[in-house]
């Protein structure tokens, strides 16, 4: 159990004029104040995004550079190659751009990475495109640091467009245009766009030119079909659930609800995701994600993007089918590699008397390179320390990192890069290759950087929660507006309440990890649903203060309010 809890305070007077302009609960104006919306109209928008909010593309680099050649290959009926990378951002965003041009009319020829061939585009993949034929090719969340393979196309007359988020190293790019947020001379407002979301508006954009041009096709088709892609890509890749993303995902959840496309029905089906309950990002990061990821970790993303891309219903079965088979390989690999990773962290903690390291980094022959994401991302979890996993073969490592909350991963990497033969990525989240004779020295390099880094930062014991409130407050209209903050997800975590005071009424052990609790204060009661806390149940009539998530409960047709536990704190006095 936690020690002790802590509210920050807000500003009354902002929460007192969004509870009078627009007539919402006082919880619900102190969470809005809390991430930082305290006016009415941005309160407003927040409370309901629309796709009309949108800013427009302008500003974005080489954009009109990229539609000029894409209609030149559609004028030309040149075949066009689209390259994703096999992460579902990859995916999605090939599934985007594939799906749109197709629309337009053009021949696509449309391929997936396969992580045994490594990170990015390389020039393997280049010549498959040449071989078909293909004149232009766009690749989608790589080809930034790519010039080997753009440059192999260039000379051999074939043009590339690049759509990526990933850093930009230095040295201009062989690609005809560069659509990254990250150059310093991209002019665009928001610089979180996953590569779906960068594909989504290239695609738009293309739709507006082309309308203008007398484009029949385009006049007909409709961008916002491609919105349950672009969702599902946002969602896995972790960016921030704010500005254009918040709108893009919060529409792009509502695609995905009405199951439209023939591939995104069968992925739900597979996953047991209740048809009759709206998507949230939870579904889409816990259950669509991890199977659509699957295929690119185990080998050949090629089978999540022909699932995106599949027009019959049954053939979108048989491939969601053999992607629920691979995820399941792949729980028993990642399960494999997760507990000999938990081995050397604790080996480490042991070694250094107890003291946890500023960053966990580990690594194993024969760990499956295509786990060692997710692993990372549960060492992250479980330590709350930056961490870094490397799997070995012949002497060669390939390895994934993930960050916590302001430690910038691509500025540590890049420090440390001396000892590494290669790595990419963003602030939250890369790769990285280094060689089994250089990775003690990458170890420590890397956490003489994370060390200086905490050492000016004292971590609180205190769990830090959004409001403090009564059991009163929650009732089912409070769950409704609090779900109106979502979509829940990075930049934009779920509100964490604390109630004070609360007696244990009953419990129960779910399963056998999961835990149930019905607390009781002044008459009113409320059950709770603690995922993974079996092993902290309280004692009946014991008086807790409670924090958790503030949620409806949808089950059978039926809608209750419930907390989603997560801490349960002895003591009954907060800290200042």
């Amino acid at each position: 159990m936690a020690g002790a809890w802590v509210s920050p305070s807000v500003d009354e007077g902002h929460v007192s004029a969004l509870v009078r302009s627009l007539s919402i609960r006082p919880l619900t104006a102190r969470l809005l104040v809390k991430r930082g919306v305290t006016d009415v109209v941005g309160a407003n928008k927040f409370l309901h995004p629309k796709l009309g909010e949108l800013r427009g593309p302008a500003g974005i680099a080489d954009l009109d550079l990229a539609i000029d050649r894409l209609v030149t290959a559609l004028n030309g009926a040149e075949k066009i190659g689209v390259f994703g990378d096999y992460d579902v951002d990859g995916v999605t965003s090939a599934a985007v751009l594939a799906t749109a041009l197709r629309a337009f009319g053009g021949e696509v020829f449309p391929r997936c990475a396969s992580r045994n061939s490594g990170y990015g585009f390389g020039v393997a993949q280049a010549e498959e495109f040449l071989a078909a034929g293909c004149r232009l090719v766009v690749t989608a969340d790589c080809g930034t640091s790519d010039h080997a393979a753009i440059g192999f196309l260039k000379e051999s007359g074939v043009d590339v467009v690049v759509i990526d988020h990933h850093q930009v190293p230095e040295g201009k790019s062989p690609a005809v245009a560069l659509i990254n947020p990250h150059r310093g001379d991209d002019d665009f407002a928001f610089k979180g766009l996953a590569s779906c979301g960068l594909a989504f508006y290239l695609m738009g954009a293309l739709r507006t030119h082309l309308r203008g041009l007398g484009h029949q096709r385009a006049a007909v088709w409709d961008s916002r079909d491609l919105l349950d892609l672009v969702a599902m890509g946002t969602i896995a890749d972790v960016m921030p659930l704010t500005h254009e993303n918040r709108i893009l995902v919060s529409a792009g959840l509502k695609t995905l609800s009405t199951r439209g496309r023939p591939g995104v029905a069968a992925l739900f089906k597979v996953a047991g995701v209740e048809s009759s309950k709206p998507t949230t990002t939870t579904d889409v990061g816990f259950k669509l994600a991890p199977r659509l990821n699957a295929a690119g970790r185990l080998g050949d993303a090629q089978l999540a993007l022909d699932l995106l891309l599949a027009f019959d219903s049954a053939e979108a079965e048989r491939l969601a089918g053999l992607l629920d088979e691979q995820n399941r390989k792949r729980q028993e690999v990642q399960e494999g590699v997760l507990s000999g990773a938990i081995a050397q962290v604790e080996a480490m903690i042991h070694h250094a008397g107890g003291e946890l390291p500023s960053a966990l980094i580990v690594g194993s022959t024969g760990w499956h390179h295509g786990v060692v994401g997710i692993v990372a991302a549960k060492l992250v979890d479980r330590y709350s320390r930056p961490a870094i996993v490397v799997g070995f073969h012949e002497g060669k490592g390939r390895g994934s990192a993930r960050t916590i909350l302001g430690f910038n991963l691509y500025q540590a990497l890049l420090q440390s890069s001396e000892h590494l033969e290669v790595f990419g990525g963003h602030a939250a989240a890369a790769g990285l290759t280094v060689t089994e004779k250089r990775f003690e020295a990458f170890r420590s390099a890397f956490l003489s950087h994370t060390a200086q880094w905490f050492s000016d930062r004292q971590p609180s014991a205190a769990v830090e929660v959004d409001a403090e409130v009564t059991l009163q407050e929650l009732d089912l209209a409070t769950a409704d507006e609090i779900g109106r903050l979502g979509p829940f997800g990075a930049a934009n975590s779920e509100p964490m309440v604390v109630v004070p005071g609360l007696t244990v009424l009953s419990k129960r052990v779910v399963g056998t990890i999961h835990l149930q609790v019905t607390f009781g204060q002044n008459g009113a009661t409320i059950d709770s649903i603690g995922f993974g806390m079996a092993a902290e149940a309280p004692a009946l009539g014991q008086v807790l203060d409670v924090v958790g998530f503030f949620e409806i409960n949808e089950f059978r047709g039926s809608r209750k309010p419930r907390l989603r536990l997560k801490h349960l704190i002895k003591t009954t006095k907060s800290v200042a």
